[in-house]
């Protein structure tokens, strides 16, 4: 079975899944809007526009499967291709975005590598997840156990296999990424109708201050650290500037002591 993400373009029509998705959009906006380089890559989900405030030169949506269904709601991907075999150069990557691709990867662990391997020294990759501790994690949890028992139906698309924060944290460490910055979001409960949802729009106001890990959703911007290696500053910068010696302090110092003889 290929990388493919399946099943999520559909629910992210419905209400849940268009308040996953602005959230997400707004917070991949403000990540990557003062990251440089020269290459950026989303890889998936091309309903999202990871890229779209970013301002490197080349940037690249690769798909994880071809898109027949594509049309004016997706953006058209340059190349696809299998997550854990991108066609990259090692190092060639500024930027790499990873709207849901772990939890909808057959091999996570080969994905990340892969990412691991394209990124340059520095360079950063965005990932943004599903929370299993959460309200969402919750009724997948219980839809799940219900679908068994041949009621109900599941909250979440079934290919999404949850991948916790600290279970993803220790993956990356693992890589030798350092996690930059980590944000949780979505508060609202498991509801389906967008009129409950608005009912509980509160509590994106407070849920920050008072169940900050328990979001729906978890946002996290990790570097590409390289061990024994040095960045070199500009020369300017690395100088110290130098000031005259003053007559006082000259005088202060003593008399100078003449050189010794060569002979």
């Amino acid at each position: 079975m290929s990388d493919e993400i399946i099943g999520l373009h559909p629910w992210f029509s419905t209400p849940p899944g268009s308040y996953l998705l602005q959230w997400e959009q707004e917070c991949f906006d403000l990540a990557v809007a003062d990251l440089f380089g020269y290459h950026g890559v989303q890889l998936g989900l091309p309903l999202l526009e990871g890229l779209r405030a970013n301002r490197m030169p080349h940037r690249w949506l690769v798909g994880t499967r071809s898109e027949p269904e594509a049309g004016e709601a997706f953006a058209a991907p340059a190349l696809v291709a299998q997550s854990s075999a991108l066609p990259f150069a090692a190092g060639s990557l500024d930027l790499v975005l990873l709207p849901h691709a772990l939890e909808t990867s057959t091999d996570p662990h080969a994905t990340l590598r892969e990412v691991e391997r394209v990124l340059m020294p520095e360079g950063r990759v965005v990932i943004c997840g599903l929370n299993p501790v959460s309200f969402w994690g919750l009724k997948q949890r219980r839809a799940r156990l219900a679908q068994r028992l041949g009621l109900g139906r599941r909250y979440l698309p079934e290919e999404v296999d949850f991948i916790g924060y600290w279970r993803l944290r220790d993956w990356l460490r693992l890589l030798s990424f350092e996690v930059e910055s980590v944000q949780f979001g979505c508060w609202r409960p498991a509801v389906r109708s967008q009129r409950w949802l608005d009912r509980y729009a509160w509590l994106d106001r407070v849920g920050d201050r008072w169940w900050p890990i328990f979001g729906a959703a978890y946002f996290v911007v990790a570097v590409k650290r390289v061990h024994g290696m040095r960045l070199l500053e500009p020369a300017w910068k690395s100088v110290p500037a130098r000031t005259a010696a003053s007559p006082a302090s000259v005088a202060s110092r003593g008399p100078i002591a003449p050189p010794p003889s060569r002979f």
